[in-house]
């Protein structure tokens, strides 16, 4: 079972979008996931915008691959390493840390983490 950062079995970070790199609504990683897609952050149009311009277009939708595109306040599994570059560019979006994975831990340390934690209210 997956841990998430506290060490605790993970929650759903999403089931609408369902989110994941297994698209099971959790931050769920393995040896395919090249990405780490680990981290449950809350979207807001800042850095829906940010990672558009960094060449992960994240808003528009793509039917094909069953992708809704997202709006601020979607939950997304973000890959470790674009959660942090945002953070240098100052725009990092709030962690669900209940559903981020411990996997994350060896990205990012928990300690600038929980400065952007918010509450896991909805799936």
């Amino acid at each position: 079972m997956a841990k998430n950062v506290f060490g605790e079995p993970i929650m759903v970070c999403s089931s609408n979008p369902v989110t994941g790199f297994y698209r099971n609504g959790c931050c769920d990683t393995g040896y395919e996931d090249q990405g780490t897609h680990t981290v449950c952050a809350v979207m807001t149009q800042e850095f829906l915008e940010f990672s558009q311009r960094q060449g992960n277009d994240l808003i528009t939708p793509r039917p094909t691959w069953d992708f809704p595109g997202l709006k601020s306040g979607d939950r997304w599994c973000l890959c470790a390493s674009r959660w942090m570059e945002a953070y240098h560019a100052g725009v990092a979006p709030f962690v669900v840390l209940e559903a981020t994975h411990e996997k994350t831990l060896e990205y990012l340390p928990l300690e600038e983490l929980v400065k952007f934690a918010t509450k896991k209210e909805r799936t």
